[in-house]
């Protein structure tokens, strides 16, 4: 149930405080300096607390975007260090850009400023003469897409936020990739050093791309039973309806 209590200040204007009490909850209070937005406090907390969402939003207000970057690392360490070597340094770019803001504040307009600035980021030269080039919006993407995870990942397994603001921003326009083939003598100095390498599949997975086209999941999750040598092909499994 809400109330309302009406305060006078010392220069004689007049403040609202808004309390909000259910069953089973912490009591919730705030002021304002209007009633009518008192009102509306009491309306949108009792609906959202008793959705469930309430108590995500004392989190999203608690919590940070490095504490989120940190927590979501220290999973990865434990859990998958694989991915934590790939997106820590992406992540460390987010920290030190927007690691101070809390997670209420995160908006697409403070979102895309930061990634705007990414894509003005310059690259270090290869050449002392070269012109310093900016990142491409394949990388900038990359960069998105990691600490999008990381925020994902703050929903669904500590419950800090309710949604994903970065969800209601879509993903930079990619240039298409060079198409290139070996030559020949490339082709041959790749198989030298697949045969030296220390992982023994290694030789047997490039002929089989080079041979077939397949795509590396093909090769990786392929079963003798998949492997028919007659008609010297594999299925293609079909996207089911």
């Amino acid at each position: 149930m809400g109330t309302i209590e009406e305060r006078k200040q010392d220069n004689g204007k007049a403040s609202y405080r808004a309390k909000v009490r259910l069953k089973g909850f912490p009591p919730q209070s705030a002021t304002f300096s209007r009633k009518t937005d008192a009102k509306i406090w009491i309306q949108q907390t009792e609906s959202e607390i008793r959705e469930g969402r309430y108590l995500n939003k004392v989190k999203a207000k608690k919590y940070t975007v490095a504490d989120v970057i940190e927590r979501y690392l220290e999973s990865l360490r434990k859990n998958n260090p694989r991915r934590e070597n790939d997106v820590k340094n992406l992540l460390a770019w987010w920290k030190a850009e927007m690691g101070d803001y809390r997670l209420s504040d995160l908006s697409k307009d403070t979102l895309v400023q930061a990634r705007e600035k990414l894509q003005n980021k310059k690259l270090q030269r290869q050449k002392p003469d070269e012109e310093r080039k900016t990142i491409s919006n394949a990388t900038v993407n990359r960069y998105w897409i990691a600490l999008k995870t990381a925020l994902n990942f703050a929903i669904k397994e500590w419950e800090w936020l309710d949604t994903n603001p970065m969800s209601k921003i879509g993903a930079l326009k990619e240039e298409e990739g060079r198409k290139r083939f070996l030559s020949d003598d490339e082709r041959t100095r790749l198989m030298a050093e697949c045969q030296n390498s220390k992982n023994s599949y290694l030789y047997a997975i490039v002929i089989l791309a080079l041979s077939t086209g397949a795509r590396r999941s093909e090769i990786l999750n392929l079963k003798w039973k998949d492997v028919d040598l007659k008609k010297k092909c594999y299925p293609v499994v079909q996207d089911q309806e």
